[in-house]
């Protein structure tokens, strides 16, 4: 059985249909949300590209009295509005925020200055005091733009030095690159806790795909076993909820603080998992 004390977190996105946002709000966000998570992240799209979706979805969980982290970045924005979205947030009583670097919009060319997380930390800070739980992004398998493993190393402690209180890991199949990266962050007197991050296995085309964009490695056999099934989506999901059942518990047997489940918007999987772990 897994440590009963982890951190269990769940994210959504903010779905595009008016009929995805109906299910997100009615089906998945009751089911999982009987599961007692420490609270729900909602992402941002990018360049902020989903901000006012976001909103509505953080505000009407919050509502509820669920605890909720919207994701944040500049991306687009300058100081007034991403200031003005913090003190929304904050007279609707969030108390957490992810605050990440985020991606370029559609149409800004890459001489666009980026505002990175470090300096979103800051500005948060500087606006706000402690009142927010600041989760950042960090990288077992190393940032796909990073100059080296050390200089990323480096760059989340910048994160936590402005005053991030945790991480969340972009999702990972191979234990041992976690549990390396937390010696390694340690090593460099990293002591905040960082928390992993875990995909299920919903849709393996839109997996890989993400992987290759993001760094994320599949080993080798999970791609074998699954290309073994075919067709046979029934299989695939019964193996993908066993493969990550089998990872997460690995990870809190070992030490891991806790596990946050980048959900897809879907609820079995990731209801399967949870139960697995018997939280």
């Amino acid at each position: 059985m897994a440590d009963q004390k982890a951190r269990i977190s769940f994210e959504f996105f903010p779905p595009k249909t008016e009929a995805g946002m109906d299910k997100l709000m009615n089906e998945v966000n009751p089911v999982l949300n009987a599961l007692n998570p420490a609270f729900f992240s909602v992402t941002y799209g990018a360049g902020g590209s989903t901000r006012d979706t976001t909103l509505g979805i953080v505000s009407a969980i919050r509502a509820n009295g669920i605890d909720v982290a919207p994701h944040l970045s500049f991306g687009g924005d300058d100081e007034s509005a991403v200031g003005n979205l913090l003190d929304t947030y904050r007279e609707r009583g969030v108390n957490r925020l992810v605050a990440l670097r985020g991606d370029r919009p559609s149409g800004i060319g890459r001489s666009t200055h980026l505002v990175y997380a470090r300096e979103l930390v800051e500005f948060v800070r500087q606006r706000h005091g402690d009142h927010f739980n600041i989760e950042v992004a960090a990288y077992p398998e190393i940032h796909p733009e990073a100059k080296s493993y050390d200089a990323d190393i480096q760059y989340l402690k910048g994160k936590f030095d402005a005053g991030a209180n945790s991480a969340i890991t972009q999702y990972f199949f191979n234990v041992e690159s976690y549990f390396y990266f937390l010696d390694q962050c340690a090593a460099q007197g990293i002591t905040q806790p960082i928390y992993a991050g875990i995909m299920p296995i919903t849709n393996f085309a839109n997996l890989q795909r993400f992987s290759v964009n993001c760094g994320a490695e599949i080993p080798r056999w999970i791609c074998q076993r699954i290309a073994a099934y075919g067709n046979d989506q029934e299989s695939i999901q019964k193996f993908g909820v066993e493969v990550v059942t089998q990872l997460c518990q690995t990870l809190l047997e070992s030490g891991c603080p806790g596990i946050h489940f980048y959900t897809m918007n879907q609820v079995e999987p990731t209801r399967e998992i949870h139960a697995n772990l018997a939280l």
